[in-house]
């Protein structure tokens, strides 16, 4: 997750080769894998996402790998210490997967140049640090597509966490998602300052019901949003894992994170000596992002639909952000017969026209 604009805004070098090998040095004995999660785990939501990652590393590599992670960190000096005690402890592979923890691992890392360090959501690369994110907004279109079908207030809602250009990319293209389908959408914008705030995801969610909105997404840690969906009866679209033993009938559909092919490939890699330091930003053609997961109340024909437009996304053939793209206060982003750069992506401030709400500083 991210946590710092003006750091992200240069972000646009993130998709770039930055690829410095180290000397090979093959790992005879099981190896040691750290994890730094930001939030406890939780039945579903970022947190458990990671962790259905790291297990799948146990899966894949057996007696061959020895996990341990370290939940509920927060980010700053805290993370700092915990990604040291790993270190020292014989880490060999460290994995950081939230924003904030990108510079607490840029400096462990100084200190242990022979631990190779996973800085997921980050963006900065070391010799020793590879960064790697995935193309959530990609989801998010195809999930606004299934809000658009099904709302009947064509007024939708979206629980956010912070103004940094992740949590923008999913808000735009959940709404031209909903506005390609129908376009009398709007959706609604109600900012946390926060990542994992159960009490809060709630409130807002529970102000957005109040406000004709029928259907709701959220960029936040918990399953909070989902479990006022399900006690009001408005639909919601899931975000990070499958939600629907907490919102059977309120999940329409979700996004889901998939990093168990990446972690197991990164582990792979420094077991047999040829792990590098780089950049990687995945999504559905990588298999890292993936929508379905429906619920009961949505039509056959509109999973059909969506799991269709998911393979044109993977195939390159469908650009969530392509033209023409006016933002909310009239100014054309990019016109008809463009589509937005990857630099372009990493840099977004701005909320397209249909969304309701400003960028808060």
């Amino acid at each position: 997750m991210y946590k710092n604009l003006a750091a992200t805004l240069v972000a646009a070098c993130f998709f770039l080769p930055a690829v410095q090998a180290q000397s090979p040095t093959k790992i005879t004995e099981p190896i040691k894998a750290g994890f730094v999660y930001v939030s406890p785990i939780t039945e579903a939501g970022w947190t458990k996402q990671h962790d259905e990652g790291r297990k799948a590393v146990e899966r894949a590599l057996g007696d061959q790998v020895k996990t341990t992670f370290v939940a509920d960190v927060a980010e700053g000096a805290d993370a700092e210490r915990v990604i040291r005690d790993l270190a020292q402890q014989g880490h060999q592979i460290i994995f950081t997967p939230s924003f904030g923890y990108m510079e607490p691992t840029l400096k462990v890392a100084k200190e242990f140049p022979n631990v190779k360090f996973e800085s997921v959501t980050g963006f900065k690369t070391a010799p020793n640090v590879a960064a790697s994110n995935a193309r959530f907004y990609e989801g998010r279109y195809l999930a606004g597509i299934a809000a658009g079908r099904m709302t009947k207030s064509n007024v939708a809602g979206y629980v956010a966490g912070f103004p940094i250009p992740e949590v923008l990319q999913g808000i735009n293209a959940f709404t031209l998602g909903m506005r390609s389908v129908n376009p009398q959408t709007t959706v609604k914008v109600v900012w946390l300052n926060a990542w994992f705030d159960p009490p809060k995801e709630r409130e807002a969610a529970m102000a957005l019901f109040n406000q004709d909105v029928d259907v709701i997404a959220f960029h936040t840690g918990s399953t909070a949003v989902m479990a006022a969906a399900q006690e009001r009866g408005k639909m919601a679209v899931a975000y990070h894992s499958d939600m629907r033993k907490i919102g059977p009938d309120a999940q329409i559909i979700a996004v889901t994170h998939q990093w168990g092919d990446y972690y197991t490939a990164r582990v792979k890699a420094a077991m047999n000596g040829t792990w590098t330091s780089g950049s990687v930003w995945g999504g559905v053609k990588d298999g890292m992002i993936r929508v379905g997961n429906f619920g009961p109340k949505v039509p056959k024909r509109v999973q059909d639909d969506i799991l269709d437009k998911q393979k044109r996304v993977g195939s390159g053939l469908l650009k969530p952000f392509a033209g023409p793209i006016t933002d909310n206060e009239g100014k054309e982003v990019i016109p008809a017969g463009q589509a937005l750069s990857d630099a372009q992506i990493l840099q977004m401030n701005y909320l397209v026209q249909g969304v309701l709400g400003r960028v808060t500083r």
